[in-house]
C-alpha cells in the first residue's frame, strides 16, 4: 500500500552525512542506460559528493514513500571561480553570462527517481522543493542527450530550462546538454 510521499531537505553540513541514505537509490538509477554506471563510477561519485557537500549553498532533498526512499536531488551555488561554464564546448558564452559571484547561479547536480515511482510528479516535486527559497538569478543543470534520457529532457524543457550548449566536465566524462532556467 502506497503512503503519502513526503520530502525532507538537508542544508549545508547536514547534507554531507546523508550519503549512505541515498547511495543505494543512486546505484539503482544510474546502472540504467544511458549511464550504465558500475562500481568504479559509484566510487567516483562518492568522492565527488564529499567535495560537493561542502560547497556553499549545498541542499539535498529526499522523497520517501512511507519509509522507502524513492528519489533525491541536490545542488549548490556556483562559486566565483567555478569551472561550470568553461566546460561548455560548442557555444560562445559572454563574460557577463559566465560571471559568478557565489549567489547568482544554483547548479543542480543530481535529480533521480527510482523506476517504480517515475511519471508520478515526484521529480517535479523534488525540483520544486530543492529550489524553494533559493536566492539566485538562475538555475543550471546538465542532462545526457541520448534517447534514453528523453523523459528528463522533456521535463526540464517543460519546467522552462533552455539549452545553452554541450558540457564536457572532465576528460573521460560523457557529453551533456547544459541547460539554464531563469528565476528572475
Amino acid at each position: 500500500m502506497r503512503q503519502e510521499i513526503t520530502f525532507t531537505r538537508y542544508d549545508g553540513a547536514n547534507a554531507a552525512g546523508q550519503l549512505d541514505a541515498f547511495l543505494p537509490a543512486y546505484e539503482e538509477v544510474y546502472v540504467e542506460p544511458p549511464y550504465s554506471e558500475g562500481p568504479r563510477d559509484v566510487a567516483e561519485f562518492i568522492d565527488h559528493y564529499a567535495v560537493q557537500a561542502a560547497r556553499p549553498g549545498m541542499r539535498l532533498v529526499f522523497a520517501h514513500d512511507g519509509d522507502e526512499l524513492i528519489g533525491f536531488t541536490y545542488g549548490f551555488t556556483l562559486a566565483p571561480d567555478a569551472r561550470w561554464w568553461g566546460n561548455v564546448r560548442d557555444a560562445t558564452l559572454s563574460d557577463e553570462f559566465t560571471r559568478e559571484d557565489g549567489r547568482r547561479t544554483f547548479a543542480i547536480i543530481e535529480l533521480a527517481v527510482r523506476k517504480a515511482w517515475r511519471r508520478r510528479g515526484v521529480a517535479a516535486a523534488l525540483h520544486a522543493r530543492l529550489l524553494d527559497g533559493i536566492d539566485a538569478e538562475r538555475v543550471t543543470l546538465t542532462v545526457r542527450p541520448e534517447p534514453e534520457a528523453a523523459p528528463a529532457q522533456t521535463a526540464y524543457a517543460k519546467w522552462g530550462y533552455q539549452r545553452v550548449g554541450t558540457s564536457h566536465p572532465w576528460e573521460d566524462a560523457p557529453f551533456y546538454d547544459c541547460m539554464v532556467l531563469s528565476l528572475r
